[in-house]
């Protein structure tokens, strides 16, 4: 977001015509997640197991979950909080802090978010997967539509 600086916190905001419950169970359910984060997000003990399309594998601990208000997860070297509110028109003003982000991964991290964010509001406000599951074609390879 415009003011971060590297090494600091990561925000963004976004904007969702839906219902902060549709965000909250999008981020809240392994088929939500699956839908837009990961190629799969399975919550076993607590703990997030996401899969991606280039084979890369984690486990991020739920931190918090308060429907529908905020989900945290400790998710690439520390806090990732969406906050949820409503926007008095039936939509979603979403703000999504991380931090605690090695220095040395803060650029790609900071971007990744977009990665998550925008496949995110794809899902929820329309039913579509922006993303195009290809190992081959992943963030890894310089796609920005894993």
């Amino acid at each position: 977001m415009r003011g971060d600086r590297p090494g600091g916190p990561i925000r963004w905001r976004m904007h969702l015509p839906v219902p902060p419950e549709a965000v909250f169970a999008a981020l809240d359910s392994d088929d939500g997640r699956a839908a837009f984060w990961a190629e799969s997000a399975v919550e076993r003990d607590g703990r997030i197991e996401f899969v991606f399309a280039c084979g890369v594998r984690f486990a991020a601990r739920i931190l918090e979950r308060r429907a529908p208000r905020r989900f945290a997860v400790d998710y690439l070297g520390g806090p990732a909080v969406f906050e949820l509110a409503g926007d008095g028109d039936g939509g979603t003003e979403l703000l999504l802090t991380h931090e605690g982000v090695p220095d040395a991964q803060w650029h790609e991290v900071h971007a990744g978010w977009l990665n998550v964010l925008f496949p995110l509001k794809a899902w929820v406000v329309h039913g579509v997967d922006l993303r195009n599951h290809d190992p081959r074609r992943s963030w890894d390879q310089g796609y920005a539509d894993q």
